[in-house]
């Protein structure tokens, strides 16, 4: 069974099937309920009806006097970042794997985190005074740069020529990145390793509006683009017999790919493999349109991220492991795996 939601005077129309509205439900819930345990697990423990009645700001039923402070503080925003982050990079990775036609293309793995990564560090290096203000836009700058670098230096070429390209350029900015960690000053290179190793530590509530407002316009500008996905999944010569103008579209994926890594990864450092597993896994999960699709996608993005961020300081307390370690923990294996089972 089908149902079809129509949206801007019908200029924009999804189709769903019951079986990917079900997994839907049921990855809100999961997400949900993890979401819950991740406010109330850490290394002071809070009961579950203190950490529901701080979020419905119920004072008079906490009976945890630390609870509001320590949710509203510090656990809240570091979950929402885990969670928002992990939906940017999720959707970063689907439509990039699309434009490529290529499922194993990711962020992190064609040089747009690491030309976010870069812009960052060097603001960090060279002029500390300024990262708190200018790291969201340094990181965008940087990841577009890279971006157009590379889609200049592809031409006309096969979408595997952008990935390839783009894994000789990731390769050439991370030996940018050691030589100024290298021979910069010792605190500014502590704060970037810091940064760089994909943390969600330091969250605060000016990084979820970021995210928040990042990702109202990122999964509004992808799910217009749905229709375009199924088209251009079928080839260049279906596409351009349809009437569509690929070029176009093409650089249209490539941008909101590229602003999604961007912006996630300026707020929580570049995070691995989460734009590669997590459109694999939604597929894995069941098969359905462009627009299911980048649903699942982003639920499973901002799952997987929340799961990485808990274990990172829950299964190795008091010892913190940055969620970025862990993604590449998991992510590397799978990766192995998809390489060598992949048949074409």
């Amino acid at each position: 069974m089908h149902y079809t939601l129509r949206l801007c005077k019908q200029a924009v129309s999804l189709r769903f099937n019951s079986h990917a509205l079900l997994y839907t439900a049921l990855l809100t819930a999961v997400l949900f309920g993890t979401f819950l345990y991740a406010i109330t697990e850490g290394s002071y423990p809070l009961s579950l009806h203190d950490s529901v009645m701080s979020l419905l700001r119920q004072q008079q039923a906490i009976l945890d006097p630390q609870a509001n402070v320590i949710i509203w503080e510090f656990r809240l925003p570091r979950s929402l970042v885990a969670l928002l982050s992990g939906a940017l990079f999720a959707l970063s990775g689907a439509l990039l794997q699309n434009m490529t036609r290529n499922p194993l293309s990711d962020p992190s793995l064609v040089g747009i985190s690491q030309g976010a990564a870069l812009a960052v560090v060097t603001l960090t290096i060279l002029f500390p005074s300024y990262i708190d203000n200018w790291r969201e836009i340094a990181a965008f700058i940087g990841a577009v740069t890279i971006a157009i670098v590379i889609q200049l230096l592809r031409g006309n070429g096969h979408p595997l020529k952008f990935i390839l390209l783009g894994v000789g350029v990731a390769a050439f900015i991370s030996a940018i990145i050691s030589s100024l960690l290298t021979y910069g000053d010792l605190p500014s290179a502590m704060a970037a390793l810091s940064w760089l190793a994909g943390s969600t530590h330091n969250s605060n509530w000016h990084d979820v509006h970021v995210l928040a407002l990042a990702f109202m316009l990122i999964i509004s500008l992808t799910l217009y683009q749905a229709r375009m996905m199924s088209v251009i999944s079928l080839g260049d010569e279906v596409a351009i017999g349809l009437g569509i103008n690929l070029k176009a579209i093409m650089l249209m994926q490539l941008s909101i790919s590229v602003a999604a890594a961007a912006i996630a990864t300026a707020v929580v450092g570049p995070l691995g493999f989460i734009g590669l597993l997590a459109p694999h896994l939604a597929r894995k999960l069941v098969r359905s349109g462009p627009a299911n699709h980048l649903f699942l996608t982003a639920l499973v993005g901002a799952l997987l991220v929340l799961i990485a961020d808990l274990i990172g300081r829950s299964v190795f307390a008091p010892t913190q492991l940055a969620a970025g370690s862990v993604t590449a923990l998991i992510g590397a294996p799978l990766f192995a795996y998809l390489l060598i089972t992949k048949k074409n």
